[in-house]
């Protein structure tokens, strides 16, 4: 384990590689799984407010999801998650020209018609966050729908932290994710 500040973050943020590889996946992350995804309490006034202006980048099934379940549910185990379309994919996504499953409000974000660019656990993913007392975990979750990410990855020679700089600068900030390089890539 690596120790940044109050953060745990586990050995493969710096031994794996890893590209998200949409062409071969189709984005299969936003359908498997037996939730919406995760959504910290802070992004729920946020899921709230984008409602109105995320709308057109949603599919009819999404909106019907989003009407009747709302902006996020709670499940049984008290965790917010995006709802999902009959249990499937996330009502925030859509499928693209090309079949591949995209997230609506980051379309909407990189369209500028909103500030939010999609769910800190969707940006993180294959990253997972665990929150405990007096700190919080980082770490890889696994899966075999990305193993094309992984091939992709180390094709490439990209490590998971740098892969999702964005993502862990924009959750942990610019100065923890220098500290995180520097502890990964001291000489020993």
């Amino acid at each position: 384990m690596i120790k940044v500040g109050e953060v745990l973050v586990s050995d493969d943020i710096k031994t794996v590689e890893f590209v998200c590889h949409l062409e071969k996946c189709k984005g299969a992350c936003c359908v498997e799984g037996d939730l919406g995804a995760p959504l910290d309490e802070d992004e729920l006034p946020i899921m709230k407010k984008i409602q109105r202006k995320i709308r057109p980048y949603l599919t009819p099934d999404g909106i019907k999801a989003i009407e009747a379940q709302g902006p996020y549910i709670l499940d049984e185990d008290g965790d917010y998650s995006t709802p999902t379309i009959k249990g499937r994919e996330c009502a925030y996504a859509h499928y693209d020209a090309k079949g591949m499953l995209k997230c609506g409000i980051e379309q909407a974000y990189l369209d500028g018609k909103i500030n939010y660019r999609k769910p800190i656990s969707c940006h993180l993913y294959p990253i997972r966050i665990t929150k405990k007392k007096d700190f919080e975990a980082v770490n890889y979750h696994k899966w075999s729908i990305c193993s094309d990410a992984c091939s992709f990855g180390k094709s490439l020679k990209v490590p998971l932290y740098k892969f999702l700089k964005d993502p862990l600068i924009r959750k942990y900030g610019e100065d923890w994710y220098e500290g995180l390089v520097k502890v990964i890539e001291q000489p020993k």
